[in-house]
Order: structure tokens, then sequence, then C-alpha cells
């Protein structure tokens, strides 16, 4: 379909759009590297300086939606040494006593052949490089350490800037432009600590669900791990301040027989989990994207992979808008329809998930049993599981690109 000569004009404009991005954590950071590499000028800002942006002891799990991301920006083979790949996952009911595996031969064709389910990725090396790239564009302003912006990037935008809101769940963006926005806060909270282990499965990745809430073990490499414990939040800032030796015997107490805990490596953090959601992902010239729009709990490690598929999505959008394929004035509405499917499934199954396996209750328990034990038999159950968690439900019935 040839586009309308119209929109085509409006596309060689558009190349002088200006995005101003509010937020340089790594979704917005990734977003203003994206930009600019199709030729955007992109004013990056944050309140934090480089050095803080890059201090923060935490890793990620990296799925295959992210994986196609960083490859398409480039990012992929410069970061593939500080990653550390998992080969199978380890999914365990505490309560009910069942486990089920997964594994490579479990992930959709298309993805078999990076031989890992997912990598865990250190919070540090990629802010490095995402920094470094930002730096080296000629289409990238950074405005870093910034703790009262000089304008009010809201009112300041010309006509042609579209200003994106990557400034996390307390957005000051979105809730300036009265964005419609819903939120729940769950009862639990999460720990967060990188420990020395022994014992366990040097390229496996735990998910054990427990009644006071789910803990995620990732591999970092060699005998190194981080822990994702959720439970009461109180619960966990006690813990999170109690001594060392006191907090690796809890740790002892639960993990999976044979692992066994030998070091704390940092100070594990607290933090409060909420489901979240904007009720629409913009609002005039303004974007949402990453936590500002929405937040997930941390069960099967969802969170930033979310995040990054706004981006790709979002960036998918105005590459069709610079070749003139979709008209500038509706970059905003496509972006906020076309990610509503894939919000909306993350949001609803990470929630029934900490439901259905987060409690004691004895009438859950036999629906328990059996959906491990499906999982566990049915190999076409674990692909179209796996194929939600590291492609997004929205490629369920899609053929994933090359």
């Amino acid at each position: 379909m040839t586009a309308d000569p119209q929109f085509r004009d409006s596309a060689v404009k558009a190349v002088h759009h200006q995005f101003r991005v509010v937020g340089a954590g790594p979704t917005g950071s990734l977003l203003a590297l994206g930009l600019a590499q199709q030729g955007f000028f992109v004013v990056l800002s944050d309140r934090l300086s480089a050095e803080l942006l890059l201090n923060r002891s935490r890793a990620y799990a990296i799925t295959h939606s992210s994986r196609r991301l960083l490859q398409d920006l480039g990012l992929w083979t410069a970061l593939l040494d500080q990653m550390e790949p998992f080969c199978s996952l380890r999914l365990d009911d505490c309560f009910a006593h069942r486990t089920a595996w997964f594994n490579v031969r479990d992930l959709r064709p298309g993805n078999r052949s990076s031989e890992a389910i997912g990598w865990i990725l250190d919070h540090r090396p990629l802010m490095n490089l995402l920094l470094e790239r930002l730096e080296c564009s000629d289409h990238v302003e950074l405005q870093l350490d910034q703790a009262s912006p000089a304008e009010d990037p809201l009112v300041k935008a010309c006509s042609r800037d579209w200003i994106v809101a990557a400034d996390g769940p307390r957005s000051m963006l979105r809730r300036r432009a009265e964005v419609p926005f819903w939120s729940h806060a769950y009862q639990q909270g999460c720990l967060t600590a990188k420990l020395r282990l022994t014992g366990a499965d040097q390229h496996c990745a735990y998910e054990l669900f427990r009644p006071e809430g789910p803990m995620a073990v990732l591999p970092l490499g060699q005998d190194r791990y981080q822990v994702v414990w959720s439970a009461p939040l109180q619960r966990c800032r006690d813990r999170a301040a109690s001594s060392p030796a006191e907090l690796l015997s809890a740790l002892d107490a639960i993990l999976p027989d044979g692992v066994n805990v030998v070091q704390l490596l940092d100070d594990p953090g607290a933090f409060p989990l909420e489901l979240s959601l904007a009720l629409r992902l913009h609002r005039g010239s303004l974007l949402l994207v990453g936590e500002a729009a929405h937040r997930c709990h941390p069960v099967g490690g969802q969170g930033l992979n979310l995040c990054w598929r706004d981006v790709s999505d979002l960036l998918n959008l105005t590459e069709a808008v610079r070749h003139g394929d979709i008209a500038p004035t509706s970059l905003a509405r496509r972006y906020s329809r076309c990610r509503r499917f894939d919000l909306a499934s993350v949001l609803l199954a990470t929630d029934l998930l900490i439901r259905f396996f987060s409690n004691h209750n004895p009438l859950l328990m036999p629906f328990r049993r059996l959906a491990l034990f499906m999982l566990k038999n049915v190999s076409w159950i674990r692909r179209l599981s796996l194929s939600a968690m590291t492609d997004g439900p929205g490629t369920l019935l899609k053929t994933l690109p090359k």
C-alpha cells in the first residue's frame, strides 16, 4: 500500500521533531538511543548524575523479546560477555511439593539457536554501555544531575516536540498531565540481595512459589546469584535490616535442598510492590513509557522486559513516521492502542500467579498440583507458557521476527 503523499511530506519534517525523554534509567536511555539512531534529535534528562545512575545493585532477567531489541540497536554483542545465560528454569511449588522444569527445547524454534532460555545482566555494565553510546551520539543532548529542571517540558515543548515520561512509577510528568492512573498496592514487598551459593546449578534459574510470596534465584556467573524474595513488606524490611548472619540463616532454611548460602555480597534492599496501569499511555504530545505507565509483580522477571517492549513498539511506530507510513499526529494514539493487549495480559497473568500460589488455601491445592503436573508432563503447555514469558503474550499467534 502506498502512503498518502501528505504523510510522505510530514515524514520529511518528522526528522526535525525533537523528543524530550525524562528519565535516563535503562528504559529511557534505551529509547533515547533508538530514537537517535533513527535520526531524531533527543534531549534526555534526569535528576540523577551519571554515577548515581550507574550505582544500582541489581540484575535483570533478559528475555528473547529484549534480546531482539538489543540486537536491533547494535548493543547485543557488546553486552554478551557481561551476561550469564541460563539454559534451564526450575519451577517449585514449595507448599504443594511439586517441581516442573523448562529447558531450551521448550522454546519456540526461532529462539532455540540462542541456546538459552534467558540471560541475567547486571545493572552497571548495561547502564555504562547505554551512557557511552548516548554520549557519542550527535543526536542526543544529555542533561543529567538536574535536581530541578530549568524548564517544564510540558510547558516549553514546541508543537513539533514529543515528550516521553520514563521517570518511573511516581512519574511527575504523568501526574502533571493528569493521565488517568489505576494502582493497587500488594501486601507483599520485595527484598533483593546478591549472594554466593554452593550446590546451585550454575546455568539454572529458580522460581520458588512459597505461601508468603515467590522467590527467584538468578545466576550471575560462577557461584554468584541474585535473590528476589517476595514476602509481606514489613518482613522484607526487617530482613533487610537484620544482620548478615540472620539473613543468611533465613535463606538457608528455604532454599532448595543442597543449595547453601556462603556469603552476602551487597547490602540487601527492600521495596513495596504494586500493580498499576495508566488507562491511556498518552495525553497530547506526552507518551508514557516503562514504569511511568505500568508496574507488575516481579514474578517471572517480566518487569524490565515489559518496559522494553514499550520501547520496541514505540520505535517501530517512530520508524513508520519517519518513512511516512503513518502520520506524526497519530503516533501517540497508535502507541497507546498497540500496547494494550501485552500490558493487560502480563499484569493479569502475574497477578493471578501471586493469588494462586502465595497462600495456604487447601481448596486450591489440588489445582496447584494439577497445574505443576501438566507443566511437567505436557510439552505444548510448557512451550506455550515459556513463549508468553520470553516473547510476550501478543506473539503467541504470530511468527517471530528473524
